[in-house]
């Protein structure tokens, strides 16, 4: 049985499809229309609604945008979901609704109910927002929406005025019920049906896939969920990852970070800002805030895409990972998890089970890139990830990894050992650049030329060294272009 709240009410679901998305849930079974399908792909926003989760620690409810369209049902179990019907309390509109109304950020409609849903989750995690990070935040949670009508004017306006002046809505009102309804779904008995699983522990999740070869394991599914959207599969048997309290958990020494393969990338995102802001800065272009609500830090990585981009810093800094399955936990560097295109040293039942990033050392700077078509919500054509520390003028340590250049996210090997002990000034940097020729053999696709894409590293190469070397001869602009 799958349990949620739908707004107030309890649904129990005990349906065995295990592929059926909340949006084919909400407009095809409970005809709640008002969330629309538009590009079926987590692109659009169109079908944005918002999920209530309580804490561990019992403390206030988070409240997250996601897109429906490419979450499935059976990962609602235990959360509450409201969509832009539940938003008006009787008669009267949400503030974020009045908003709106207010300055006209509605034109032919389609975009709205979306827009609204983000603004909410918006709305109500506005504690976080000052005068002074105010349009950076409201930019992000509503870079993964789209107007056709090109009405961003008006919608950023109702965005701003929501967030000057928020104040408690009918869900502040009712949080101590809500807490309680989701707090006796998930000390209940039931879990997931035949088809979709909801493990509770690691090794739970080691026995499925003993009895469930065949099963798909699910962590945020942005990107597995694509196979029934756009490719029209059916995924018999799912393994939701959500609910492993190993999986999500947080580990943090004087030499690392050891973290849950199913923390979500806002969440790894809070967890490094302070550590390695490059990493950070570069999570803020990870997707839309809907798809980093959901995604997972594991999921990126083992998927093993070679466009993915975390693995290239992750490769750059030095992270390990560890793999679990029946006959126990191993731990290995990430530069010997990536074997071929999506292939990995992961053996049949084994699944991610944490990712060992070590603490930032003082005496080494990372700097990382992504060059992509556009700025938010966009695939990278070269992901590009340098940790290099420079000791009476000459390179004593380097590490540098790229996505988009060739079958997997890619150490640059001969590159850095071009570099690695050489003076630190542009003829060896010159000299590195020619190395990753030899690196890298990129191909021609939709989003960049092989030829663009190794002339973008050389260049971004270099780059980095008059960031580094003169921070003041470069204009400030974005890294991310």
């Amino acid at each position: 049985m799958i349990e949620f709240l739908l707004n107030d009410e309890l649904v129990q679901i005990s349906a065995d499809k295990a592929n059926l998305t909340v949006l084919d849930y909400l407009r095809e079974i409970r005809h709640l229309s008002g969330t629309k399908e538009g590009c079926a792909s987590g692109d659009c926003g169109a079908c944005t609604a918002v999920l209530v989760e309580a804490r561990d620690d019992n403390s206030d409810l988070t409240y997250r945008n996601f897109n429906t369209c490419i979450t499935f049902l059976g990962t609602l179990h235990g959360k509450k979901l409201v969509t832009i019907e539940h938003l008006k309390n009787g008669d009267t509109l949400h503030p974020v609704q009045q908003a709106m109304v207010n300055h006209h950020g509605s034109q032919c409609g389609f975009c709205t109910p979306g827009f609204v849903m983000s603004m909410f989750s918006l709305y109500k995690n506005s504690a976080n927002i000052t005068d002074r990070n105010s349009s950076q935040k409201i930019e992000e949670y509503l870079a993964g929406n789209l107007c056709r009508c090109t009405g961003y004017r008006p919608i950023l306006d109702a965005a701003r005025d929501i967030t000057s002046a928020s104040h408690p809505d009918q869900f502040s009102a009712t949080e101590n019920q809500t807490r309680a309804g989701l707090t006796e779904i998930n000390t209940g008995k039931n879990r997931g049906t035949n088809h979709f699983h909801l493990p509770q522990s690691a090794d739970a999740v080691c026995e499925l896939l003993v009895d469930y070869p065949e099963a798909r394991l699910l962590g945020g599914g942005t990107d597995l969920a694509l196979e029934v959207t756009q490719h029209l599969e059916t995924l018999k048997h799912l393994i939701y990852l959500g609910s492993v309290k190993e999986l999500q958990s947080t580990v943090i020494t004087d030499e690392h970070y050891e973290i849950g393969a199913a923390v979500s990338l806002v969440q790894f995102d809070e967890l490094m800002a302070e550590e390695y802001p490059e990493l950070s800065a570069l999570l803020k272009r990870f997707g839309s805030r809907q798809i980093r609500n959901t995604g997972t830090i594991g999921g990126n990585i083992a998927n093993a895409s070679p466009i993915g981009d975390l693995p290239p810093v992750l490769l750059s800094i030095g992270s390990s990972i560890t793999l679990q399955g029946k006959s126990g936990i191993r731990t290995i560097s990430l530069d010997d998890f990536f074997i071929d295109y999506r292939q990995t040293a992961m053996q049949p039942g084994e699944f991610l089970r944490s990712v060992i990033i070590p603490r930032n050392s003082s005496n080494r700077n990372l700097k990382v890139y992504k060059v992509s078509k556009r700025i938010d919500d966009d695939i990278s054509a070269v992901c590009f990830s340098c940790c290099i520390e420079i000791v009476d003028h000459k390179v004593s340590h380097v590490r540098i990894a790229c996505g988009g250049m060739a079958a997997i996210p890619k150490r640059a090997f001969q590159c850095e050992q071009s570099i690695s002990g050489k003076p630190w000034d542009m003829k060896s940097i010159k000299n590195a650049g020619l190395a990753i020729d030899r690196d890298f053999n990129p191909i021609d696709d939709v989003r960049a030329s092989a030829s663009y894409r190794k002339e973008v590293a050389r260049n971004l190469l270099e780059r980095m060294y008059l960031e580094l070397h003169h921070p003041d001869s470069l204009t400030q602009v974005s890294h991310y272009e």
